[in-house]
């Protein structure tokens, strides 16, 4: 933010118990020098950061030049007033920056009618209701109204106090009480949520008398704090009103407020305000973790969702409000107010409203007096320790209550009845999944089944299914840890077809004939769009093997799997006439012919070991994989064994016995024939495109010798992963160069960024990008990464007090991923000198012209200023000194007759992504590097 420590001066304008409040956060701030309030009230006179001001509030061309003057970093607004007035784009409309909604976007309070109408527009939950202005017509409708019970609001402001609530009903008095505060930091397009409060309007305990602006309040409020809940309250009504409001024109910034009543037909807003409720402030602010400042000029920025704030866990807090006698009625003032050092030392915090100075006194001054704010760890605790802070401040005359938080208490205290859904299981998500898999389970049908999802079991008829003396095999399986591959790559659709395979080529061995088949689908909690996924490649391997999904079990376990993690069982069941049940183990005999029939590849089995053996070697699961382990194999011995075998024994080093008893090294089934029939076998597996070969015989073994033995396997691995080079044999795996880790640095739509991306992607490309960083969020840029994989880091500048400490939180992501080159792509800030000489001869940018001249960031103006017929772009090392790095290649550009900046920037960019990725490539094989005189130094090649 700014450039050193406690350098920025801000305005916060009110002068009740929410504006001290804001002050006393914003003087928590290092970035904060000081704090001026006007006009401000004792609390906020003459503490050691916070001080008040006599500027007046409603001259704004005064303010503006006040807040110029006093270099004012930007205009935090209290009270719903100023901003009905205009305030904040008065404000920002000459430079000076105001933390708040404008006019327009304020008539969600400012107009009751304006807020209905708008909630009915973008499908916002509320109650029905009617605008009226002649009293006699609001009358007739009340009398004839078959609601429940009736609000009657005034349109316009009223200080929290414009609402008369019928009591014709017990109900409906009962459902008043169920009136949430749920509050948000908003930039217009991103919505974050503070915890949810609530307050006590009445005067008397028991929430009883005359209804105030609010005397006391507590949070969170332990009815709401559902996630579920909270989350619905996000998306349904705060995120929602923000877009609706960017969507007519009128973007909110600033702090949105929901007063939210809880039906059972799920919360609905009772009214909008446009800023920090009092005394919910109180409560609300002390439990922010995050710095304010922080908060608000990420808010400012539009960068709130690269700063969201953090609460403090396991805390709560509550404020009662001391009021004068008399309130809401008339009052006196002048009355002296003792005992703050008192509450202080109680480790209270006392945030005053209705107070002043006189004679070095401070003495109230208005109705709500003050607020008393405990924060501990519990509900229980706080009100007790606030109700310690009520006795030591005295005033004469002094009202408050001592049950603030009571229903709440009450609440938590009563034996509440859990719900399955509260205990993490989902019934209704579970029969949503039912009817979106039904389908696919449908469409499995063969003889013998229709399928039916929903019923307690599934039916199969035999005799439909063409058997007279059937036998039954069944068979379950998992498919092991290859889940957890799939879990990391987010890759469901396929793990389905590996569970169906694993068990049906079970019950094949047996001769069996594949006839339904269950599965079992465990996890934490209910993923649909991921279940759904893993059940498709379930019905899709169903139906090549011609076999039913007749039926399963989805099982949503609380607390025994991570979230995104599950698990997976299947079961098969097939049937053979009684004389075909394989294997003949009787007929087998010494002589006879072992046919092994091709695999694809691992399949299922040993991915605990592949894990380990991917985990110690350079790539990724995302990586494509090393070349030649794909389709393409060698001959060796008498079957093809795909190379991605090779692959993992030479870089696991695994042995020759670890190699057959875990993989299946090429061969999917072995089917052992007499001799006789080897010929027709063969031709049999062929017709049915698959590949065999003859691998082997049945002989006699001594007693005690291994069953099965595989000969020339390692042998077989070392030619395979080799390839023949002028006759000579070279390792096919180990000349494999090791590709250059760059990271690219961006500030927008990283001009270059595609050119270098679709570059690293080709085969011969050394270089391979790690991660794109933006001083940016939301750019365009990111958005480039994203789409191609590449992880992103975000690093708001703003949020750090000098170039430095900017430029150390960028070091920090760049050995992270282990950087060996760092490009800038359109990156527009000056990197600190330390972080120069660090990357020097490792960083990369490129100029659009021809260095050494036309320097800077305007370069074509200067190009066609110049006149000059020939212009470019220049790669070069990054220096100390701007665009003076020493030069790695160069791409001249003509300059047209009748050029402008657009068409002439045009045509240099493309030669940018001509030689910027051809720049890259030289650096990243070594062919360029700085020399020691730092001077450009060329490698000649062997």
């Amino acid at each position: 933010f700014a450039d050193s420590a406690m350098a920025a001066q801000v305005l916060v304008i009110g002068s009740g118990g929410r504006e001290h409040t804001l002050a006393w956060k914003l003087a928590q701030s290092t970035h904060v020098k000081q704090v001026l309030v006007t006009p401000g009230n004792a609390g906020t006179a003459c503490s050691e950061k916070i001080s008040n001001t006599d500027i007046s509030i409603s001259d704004h061309t005064a303010l503006a030049q006040f807040c110029k003057d006093e270099k004012i970093e930007f205009v935090v607004v209290g009270p719903e007033a100023p901003l009905a007035a205009g305030i904040v784009g008065n404000l920002n409309s000459v430079g000076v920056r105001c933390f708040g909604p404008t006019a327009e976007a304020a008539q969600l309070e400012s107009s009751k009618r304006f807020a209905k109408e708008f909630m009915d527009r973008h499908g916002i939950p509320t109650a029905r209701w009617r605008a009226f202005i002649k009293p006699e017509e609001a009358c007739d409708f009340i009398m004839s109204a078959d609601f429940p019970a009736l609000v009657v609001k005034a349109s316009g402001l009223a200080a929290g106090k414009g609402v008369i609530v019928a009591k014709n009903k017990e109900e409906a008095c009962e459902a008043v009480r169920e009136i949430m505060q749920c509050l948000c930091f908003t930039d217009g397009r991103t919505v974050a949520p503070m915890p949810p409060a609530q307050d006590h309007k009445r005067l008397l305990e028991g929430d009883q008398g005359p209804n105030t602006g609010g005397m006391g309040a507590y949070c969170p409020a332990p009815q709401v704090v559902s996630k579920d809940l909270l989350l619905k309250i996000k998306n349904t009504i705060l995120q929602r009103t923000v877009d609706g409001m960017q969507k007519e024109g009128m973007p909110y910034t600033g702090v949105l407020y929901a007063g939210i009543m809880l039906t059972k037909n799920g919360p609905k807003v009772l009214e909008f305000n446009c800023r920090f409720g009092d005394p919910e402030c109180q409560v609300i602010l002390p439990l922010l973790k995050s710095d304010l400042y922080e908060v608000i000029q990420s808010t400012l920025d539009g960068l709130l969702c690269t700063s969201l704030p953090v609460w403090l866990d396991n805390c709560a807090a509550v404020t009662v409000v001391m009021a004068s006698k008399g309130y809401p009625g008339d009052y006196s003032k002048g009355v002296e107010i003792t005992g703050f050092p008192e509450a202080q030392a109680l480790g209270l915090e006392v945030f005053q409203a209705g107070t002043a100075l006189k004679d070095g006194k401070v003495v109230t001054n208005g109705g709500r007096v003050l607020t008393v704010t405990a924060i501990r760890g519990n509900l229980t605790s706080a009100l007790e320790e606030a109700r310690k802070g009520l006795a030591a401040i005295k005033f004469e005359g002094a009202v408050y209550r001592k049950d603030i938080g009571f229903r709440a208490i009450a609440f938590l205290q009563q034996p509440r009845g859990l719900t399955y859904k509260e205990s993490g299981v989902d019934i209704a998500a579970g029969n949503m999944l039912v009817q979106k898999i039904k389908p696919l389970a449908k469409a499995t049908s063969r003889p013998g089944c229709d399928v039916d999802l929903g019923g307690f079991a599934g039916l199969f008829d035999l005799k439909a299914a063409g058997f007279t003396d059937p036998l039954l095999a069944c068979g379950t399986d998992g498919v092991g840890t290859k889940l957890k591959i799939a879990q990391q790559c987010n890759k469901h659709d396929t793990i389905g077809q590996d569970l169906v395979a694993m068990c049906v080529n079970d019950i094949l061995a047996q001769g069996a004939e594949p006839l339904f088949f269950l599965d079992y689908f465990s996890c934490g909690k209910l993923d649909l769009r991921m279940t759904e996924a893993v059940i498709a490649g379930i019905a899709q391997a169903c139906r090549k093997a011609g076999c039913a999904l007749l039926g399963g079990e989805t099982a949503e376990m609380p607390d025994m799997y991570a979230p995104g993690e599950y698990d997976l069982a299947g079961f098969a069941i097939g049937a053979m006439e009684r004389d075909q049940k394989l294997p003949h183990l009787e007929r087998i005999t010494e002589g006879d012919v072992v046919i092994g029939i091709a695999s694809s590849g691992l399949h299922s089995n040993g991915f605990s070991l592949v894990r380990k053996i991917v985990a110690k070697s350079s790539l990724q699961y995302s990586s494509p994989a090393p070349d030649g382990c794909g389709n393409q194999t060698l001959d060796a011995q008498t079957w093809r064994v795909p190379r991605i075998f090779s692959w993992l024994q030479q870089e696991g080093h695994l042995s020759e016995e670890e190699m057959a008893k875990t993989f299946n090294c090429g061969i999917g089934a072995a089917l052992v024939v007499s001799e006789d029939l080897v010929k027709q076998t063969l031709q049999d597996i062929e017709q049915h495109q698959e590949e065999a070969w003859v691998i082997g015989r049945v002989v006699a073994c001594p007693e005690g010798s291994p069953r099965v033995k595989v000969e020339h396997l390692i042998e077989t691995m070392q030619i395979n992963g080799s390839v023949l080079e002028n006759g000579t044999l070279k390792n096919h795996f180990s000349v494999q160069p090791k590709k250059a880790r760059v990271a690219v640095l961006i500030s927008g739509t990283g001009s270059n960024l595609q050119a270098l991306i679709d570059s690293t992607r080709e085969p011969s490309s050394l270089a391979h990008i790690v991660v794109v960083i933006s001083n940016k969020a939301a750019v365009a840029g990111l958005d480039k990464a994203e789409k191609a994989g590449i992880p992103t880091r975000v690093i708001n500048h703003k949020l750090y007090k000098n170039r430095e400490a900017f430029d150390t939180a960028v070091d920090e992501v760049l050995e992270e991923f282990s950087t060996d080159i760092v490009c800038l792509a359109g990156f527009m800030r000056i990197l600190s000198g330390s972080f120069v000489r660090k990357w020097n001869g490792k960083m990369l940018n490129i100029h659009p012209s021809l260095l050494p001249s036309f320097k800077g960031s305007n370069a074509h103006e200067q190009v066609l200023d110049a006149g000059v017929t020939i212009t470019g772009c220049t790669v070069h090392f990054v220096a100390e000194d701007v665009d003076a790095g020493q030069i790695i290649l160069q791409e001249a550009v003509p300059v047209k007759r009748g050029d402008t900046v657009e068409s002439l920037s045009e045509r240099v960019k493309l030669a940018e992504h001509k030689i910027f990725p051809s720049a890259l490539q030289l650096v990243a094989s070594g062919a360029v590097r700085l020399g020691e005189n730092g001077k450009i130094c060329w490698v000649k090649e062997e």
